[in-house]
């Protein structure tokens, strides 16, 4: 299959309106081309579906755009602020938040305790400030702890919020990484298979939620996902990848009925 990648994505978005812009992404690793040219645009308050067939590209760009490596070439621009290359810590002051596909956390934590450790702004872990302005330190914590509790609550996760996170069920498990990524008052959340491994019933609610959080938070996402089905529920537009290029962006139906994505998933047609 020969994939040609494409100077600028098929999209709605214009420079003007796109929260994200993605410009010719290039990434190697000892000679393997990973990145050979990702670009697309996301929009405010979209929930922008990332797809493509194993070894596409999408989770090195979802690497690159979060800054856990940093690409060769090319660019990423937030909200008119270049952030190519900077690191996580960086990246995240921007409001820009991600998601792992395997939950990450501390085992020995609860719910409770997990959401804390993601909230902004702990004037508490300042040793002068927890020393001379204890009640400050306490005001902020009373409130970080009221929002834990409103986001579990959200996300029905509030009737397990005193138990481990390491006891939590794999669904249970995918909607905590999706709290934690909301204790930092985000404005582009990156969604890492929100829904792998999980039994369609729920699969189903996380994609409500998602959807909800857009509509009542003005929230925009960019998610990478492999079930065709929450994509087709939840995103527009649809990004897609193959052999580390952008392929296409448009309407999932448009996407779906794209010869050259039918290429890329099920090979040369006869």
């Amino acid at each position: 299959m020969s994939v040609v990648a494409v100077d600028a994505p098929q999209t709605s978005a214009t420079a003007s309106d796109a929260l994200m812009q993605v410009r010719d992404l290039k990434r190697s690793f000892y000679g393997v081309q990973a990145l050979s040219g990702a670009s697309f645009d996301i929009k405010a308050g979209t929930i922008t579906g990332l797809i493509g067939p194993n070894g596409a590209g999408k989770t090195t760009a979802f690497n690159c755009i979060s800054g856990v490596i940093p690409p060769q070439s090319g660019s990423v621009t937030f909200d008119g602020a270049d952030i190519t290359g900077l690191t996580p810590d960086k990246i995240h002051s921007y409001g820009v938040v991600r998601t792992f596909q395997i939950a990450r956390g501390f085992p020995t934590l609860t719910v409770l305790e997990t959401l804390l450790l993601h909230g902004e702004n702990q004037p508490g872990e300042a040793m002068l400030t927890a020393l001379f302005s204890p009640n400050t330190a306490r005001q902020r914590e009373a409130e970080l702890v009221d929002r834990a509790y409103t986001i579990a609550k959200r996300l029905k996760l509030d009737h397990v919020i005193d138990n481990l996170s390491s006891a939590l069920s794999g669904g249970q498990k995918k909607l905590l990484e999706i709290g934690r990524a909301l204790m930092a008052k985000p404005r582009l959340i990156l969604l890492d298979e929100p829904v792998a491994g999980v039994n369609p019933t729920l699969a189903a609610e996380i994609a409500e939620r998602i959807v909800q959080l857009r509509e009542e938070d003005d929230l925009t996402f960019l998610i990478v996902e492999h079930d065709m089905d929450i994509v087709a529920r939840m995103c527009d537009p649809v990004v897609v990848m193959a052999q580390g290029a952008t392929l296409m962006q448009g309407s999932f139906d448009a996407v779906k009925a794209d010869p050259r994505v039918q290429d890329a998933y099920l090979g040369r047609r006869t």
